[in-house]
Order: structure tokens, then sequence, then C-alpha cells
């Protein structure tokens, strides 16, 4: 091998465009396979291809580079879609946050448009990855307010694993509450969990307010603040979870 050559000049292509924002690397592979991508001028289709960073990579001719990662954490308030658009010109996180649009910054997730809490928002297709995909089981924290004081014996059922809802029996990791106030923690991720569980049990949720996704907490950040996060902090956070 040439010696001016190094090993870390080389990574997998679809290492690349998670890296690059275009995707998450398992979106990678689907555009991969589709045949848009191609690499010094050559249509690319086989998974696990290995290119070099000065390769001239392009997808529908348009040169793709790895850029600077960005990380933002949001203490997102109510009334936003977590989105980068929405066709009805809704008002979305985007809003929150300077306009990054060079480097396509997204939102990692989706909270509700009236839940409130901690977002991450990047163009790190590996982070996003690795705090969406189910097998990774992140954990999320959650501060519930009911519409009436919830009964010992429902905590019980949820603690025990009593409630199923149509993806299956929901499992928490723990489950505490204070009058119509409640604080409970699960790595499950279906949709709207938090509302259905309630509602299963007669109860209709008034606010819920993450306050920790993954490690990453609001760090003091007022409703609607946002601050940035450097590389390490966000590799020591996620090193932190035991799927990883």
């Amino acid at each position: 091998m040439n010696p001016t050559i190094k090993k870390n000049d080389f990574i997998r292509l679809n290492h690349y465009l998670s890296n690059s924002g275009i995707s998450s690397r398992r979106e990678a592979d689907k555009l991969i396979q589709s045949g848009i991508i191609e690499v010094n001028g050559k249509s690319i289709s086989k998974l696990g291809t290995i290119i070099h960073m000065n390769d001239v990579i392009t997808i529908n001719g348009n040169r793709i580079k790895n850029k600077k990662k960005i990380y933002i954490l949001l203490n997102k308030p109510k009334g936003f879609i977590t989105s980068t658009h929405d066709p009805f010109n809704r008002k979305t996180v985007m809003n929150l946050i300077p306009n990054f649009s060079d480097y396509r910054i997204y939102p990692v997730g989706r909270l509700d448009r009236s839940t409130t809490g901690v977002l991450l928002l990047t163009n790190d297709g590996s982070i996003t990855e690795k705090l969406t995909h189910p097998k990774y089981n992140i954990k999320k924290v959650y501060h519930v307010v009911l519409n009436k004081n919830i009964h010992d014996n429902d905590i019980h059922k949820i603690k025990k694993g009593k409630i199923f809802l149509h993806e299956g029996r929901v499992k928490v990791d723990f489950i505490y509450k204070k009058k119509n106030k409640v604080k409970i923690g699960l790595h499950i991720g279906w949709n709207r969990v938090i509302k259905r569980i309630f509602k299963k049990l007669n109860y209709e949720v008034i606010q819920i307010d993450r306050i920790n996704f993954g490690g990453f907490n609001k760090k003091n950040l007022n409703r609607g603040n946002w601050c940035f996060l450097n590389k390490k902090e966000v590799d020591d956070t996620t090193k932190k979870n035991k799927h990883y």
C-alpha cells in the first residue's frame, strides 16, 4: 500500500453519506441500492462499498461533502412541529434555532406538537441512528400531568407490565406519582406511547415534558432556548448508554 495513504482515509459509503447529513446509515443503504449515488462518476449500488475520503460522491448529480458536525440541544416549547418543514405552514422547531441551511440540520426523532422538553438537532446521521433505531433501546424520561390524581393500583398495573397496547406489553423502567403528576422512564419508542398508556387507564394527559433522552437533559435551558453541544459531549453521553 502507498505509505502516503492512511487507513483512516477510507470509509464505508453509507457511513460517509450519514456523516454528510444526507440520511441515517440505514436510509443511506436504500439510497445506494437505488443506484442514484455515484463515486467518481460511476454509479454504485453495492452495499458495503469502501471509498476514499477524497473521492467525488454525488447524488442526482449534486456533489456531497463531509461537513462539520453540528449538535443543538433544544428545550422544545408547546406549539411547534418536530419537523424541518410543515405543509400547513405551522411553526416547526427549525423556527427556534439559527438557519443552518448549508448543513441540513434536522431533529432527532419526534415530539408531539403539544409535548415539551429535550430535543436534539444535528446533521450527524450516525448519532441520529443510535438515538432512534429500536435496536439501541434508548431510555426516555418524562414528567406527565394528568387530569386527576392517579390511583395506586393503576401505578401498580403500569409498573408490573399489566398494560397492553397494540404493539404489545408496556414495560417501564420506573414510575413515581404525586397526586396527578407522574415521572416515568421507559425504553420503548412507540408512537404517542405516554398518552396511550394513561388513556388505557381512563386518564387524560394534560402535559408531557421529556426531561431526558438517551442521557441528554435540558441543562437548565429555559423553555424555547437552545445551546450548542460539542462532539465530545455528544460522544461521552451516548457512550454511557449500555446498548451502544
